[in-house]
């Protein structure tokens, strides 16, 4: 599948933001995170400025933008619509949430039920978004029992490293948040070399001969394009990626988005100075941003839909 940036920005910058607000739920709810207004000010900022930028760039690959509304017609049948109504849904408990953390200094009794709700909500539009992809039977790659959890475990661990940085920044820090980073990322790891693991063993069972009925597999090939020159479904279905940059590619992931940040957890955590730990948390952040975007191109650049079996491919 062509790697559109707006919907790896979309995916990346919404799942952080809603892996943020789902910190701020848990941790403003159980009292390990003090309803002080500008800590709440910059980290309901940030969360919301990444999901609703995340929304609005996901409409970029839309061919009509300005009618995207109508996608939410379709909540019985579409995840995407399921998605956006979801992620509409989100902004009211969240937003009455920030309200009592921000103008006044609260987040427990009803404030922190409506922060409970924000996570279920917030979780939920993960979920959907996951299966957007995940329920594509036609893209072997996503059609799996891994896209879901990576999607939503990835979301919790880049917005538990934001919550860290953020609680050492305003002069909060709590052992438990570092620690559930630390973890988060450590989980996110271990789900994302499963998933890639599974889609280097497993096999489509598409190929030419099944998709048009003849033969046995193997048998069947193409003896001429059905095209002259590229079309719409050659550009955004077909898109093709070496292995040896895909293993690359996921080097770079691995140690990007897992490895570093998690060294430099456990760095900041032995490091006595707070400037020194906040200016490692915040490199931390920069590496998980740069390592997730890479994760994400490789989500689709390596996905194949089944429709290039028609334009020369062997399987998909």
């Amino acid at each position: 599948m062509h790697p559109a940036f707006s919907v790896i920005f979309f995916t990346t910058a919404s799942g952080a933001g809603y892996g943020l607000l789902v910190w701020l739920g848990i941790f403003g709810a159980i009292g390990f995170l003090p309803a002080d207004r500008w800590f709440g000010v910059a980290a309901f900022g940030l969360a919301f400025g990444l999901v609703t930028a995340g929304l609005l760039s996901s409409t970029f690959h839309l061919g009509r933008p300005e009618r995207a509304w109508r996608a939410l017609t379709q909540w019985k049948t579409s995840w995407l619509s399921r998605e956006g109504i979801m992620a509409l849904l989100v902004y009211v408990p969240t937003a009455l949430y920030a309200y009592g953390w921000v103008f006044l200094e609260r987040n427990d009794g009803a404030f922190a039920a409506l922060g409970l709700a924000g996570i279920v909500l917030s979780l939920i539009t993960v979920y959907c978004t996951a299966m957007i992809y995940g329920s594509l039977k036609s893209i072997q790659r996503w059609s799996n029992k891994l896209v879901p959890p990576v999607y939503l475990v990835l979301s919790a661990a880049t917005g538990s490293l934001l919550l860290s940085f953020l609680t050492h920044v305003f002069g909060h820090p709590a052992t438990i948040i570092d620690t559930t980073a630390l973890a988060a990322i450590a989980l996110a790891a271990g789900l994302k070399l499963a998933y890639w693991n599974l889609i280097r063993r497993s096999r489509s069972e598409s190929s030419a001969s099944s998709a048009t009925g003849l033969g046995k597999p193997g048998l069947v090939r193409l003896l001429d394009a059905p095209h002259t020159e590229s079309n719409y479904l050659m550009r955004e279905m077909g898109y093709r990626i070496a292995r040896k940059h895909a293993d690359r590619l996921r080097f770079i992931a691995i140690i990007a988005l897992f490895a570093l940040p998690i060294i430099l957890l456990l760095s900041a955590g032995l490091a006595g100075a707070s400037i020194v730990t906040t200016f490692l948390l915040a490199l931390a952040v920069v590496f998980a941003t740069t390592g997730v975007l890479v994760e994400r191109w490789l989500f689709f650049a390596e996905a194949k839909h089944t429709v290039t079996l028609y334009y020369g491919e062997e399987n998909a």
